[in-house]
């Protein structure tokens, strides 16, 4: 295969990586805080579990939607379009959500950010990042980038608990809502000098789409990254009103007290935090490791982890102690699936269709996540707890990692135009 004519920079830390990774960070801020709102908006208005966790569900549904759609409109009429309309829709959604009251309208004004999310999230700033980094350093840099929106969910759950308790609900909706216009400022950094190859030129993206389709390899990745969104949904959604309901008391030493944390509230909004720290560190470990083991291995490995510690942590008692165990754990598995993902379907596909294919593959994602954080609600509302639905995603973890050893992480020949 002819190379591109672009040689492109050594140096890891370009401006488009900086730039990427800054509006992921923000646009994963305020997608972690959700969970955040669940309790003082259905306390407000008066809505039922499920009702929340419907519209967080459509949120994800048409995130996942939208993701190839922007892959595609980024690779043909240029990426930082796609990245302003996404933008726009994201602002939108929030203002309009901070008035309504309704959930009908909420529900329906989750479309508006979940096509914002994706406008600014993984399927565009993924393939901005990948056909910008040399191919020694293209896994690393996607789990740089990747750990941007991790520690954006650092930042987005504390930020969202500490503005609640001094402001209304919508008015931190308003405030988030400009934090995402304000990442226009990145786009200017977001100019890529990549050319595509002369194979990659010769085939089209219907060609690439139906060569993919009836790959194997292709729908294996797909079916297991269902599990990633579901478990990562749910626990983004349901996990703080988990802890803040059946954690045992605030540790009686006071030992969390001193940390500022002296309610079962504070601790879920605290242990998203957490999450968000350790997949910093797992994300970039694990695009470090993609460029020396095969990435399929790689995660079957890490969704065997996940599994493991989602029963452990499901037939343990509920302690402020294995909530932070879990969040520790669970953390340094979360994201790390992305780089290696997005990574396997770049060294499979290339680089040209990067975002549209690895979109299609989100899809799968994204429906995971639909499941995840609606039957979350709806266990909660008819059992009274999260049980249920948990040893769902603990089954759903268990089939990831089967569906990934089977997969042949070679390139697939080519059809020309």
């Amino acid at each position: 295969m002819q190379q591109s004519v672009v040689k492109k920079s050594d140096n890891i830390f370009t401006p488009i990586l900086i730039a990427s990774s800054l509006v992921l960070f923000l646009s994963f801020m305020v997608r972690a805080s959700f969970g955040v709102f669940q309790i003082p908006i259905a306390s407000d208005l008066g809505w039922l579990r499920s009702d929340f966790s419907l519209a967080i569900a459509i949120q994800n549904l048409a995130w996942g939607l939208a993701t190839p759609l922007f892959g595609a409109f980024a690779e043909r009429l240029g990426d930082r379009r796609a990245i302003l309309i996404g933008i726009g829709f994201y602002a939108a959604g929030l203002l309009f959500s901070a008035y309504s009251v309704s959930s009908f309208e909420h529900q329906l004004l989750e479309v508006l950010v979940g096509f914002g999310i994706a406008g600014t999230g993984f399927g565009v700033l993924l393939g901005v990042v990948g056909r910008a980094a040399s191919d020694k350093h293209r896994s690393l840099a996607l789990g740089i980038t990747t750990a941007a929106g991790s520690a954006g969910q650092v930042v987005g759950p504390p930020l969202a608990q500490y503005l609640l308790s001094g402001m209304h609900w919508s008015e931190v909706f308003v405030i988030f809502a400009f934090i995402i216009i304000a990442s226009v400022m990145c786009l200017p950094f977001l100019k890529s000098d990549y050319k595509a190859s002369k194979a990659e030129l010769e085939e089209t993206l219907g060609q690439i789409i139906t060569r993919a389709a009836k790959d194997p390899n292709y729908i294996m990745i797909f079916i297991g990254f269902f599990s990633c969104g579901f478990q990562l949904a749910f626990v983004t959604a349901h996990f703080p009103a988990l802890v803040t309901e059946t954690c045992a008391a605030i540790d009686p030493d006071g030992v969390l007290a001193s940390f500022g944390i002296t309610t079962t509230a504070a601790l879920g909004a605290v242990a998203i935090g957490v999450i968000g720290i350790f997949n910093i560190i797992g994300t970039i470990t694990a695009g470090a490791l993609g460029n020396k083991f095969q990435k399929k291995n790689l995660l079957a490995l890490i969704y065997g982890g996940r599994t493991i510690i989602a029963a452990w942590f499901i037939i343990m008692p509920i302690t402020p102690f294995t909530v932070l165990v879990f969040s520790v754990v669970m953390g340094s598995l979360w994201l790390a699936t992305v780089p290696l993902t997005s990574g396997l379907v770049a060294h499979l596909y290339g680089l040209r269709y990067m975002g549209t294919l690895y979109g299609l593959v989100f899809f799968s994602h994204q429906l995971g996540s639909f499941v995840g954080v609606w039957l979350g609600g709806e266990f909660y509302d008819q059992f009274g707890s999260y049980t249920a639905v948990w040893w769902v995603g603990v089954g759903t973890g268990l089939l990831s990692t089967l569906v990934h050893l089977p997969i042949k992480e070679r390139k697939p020949a080519a059809v020309p135009a």
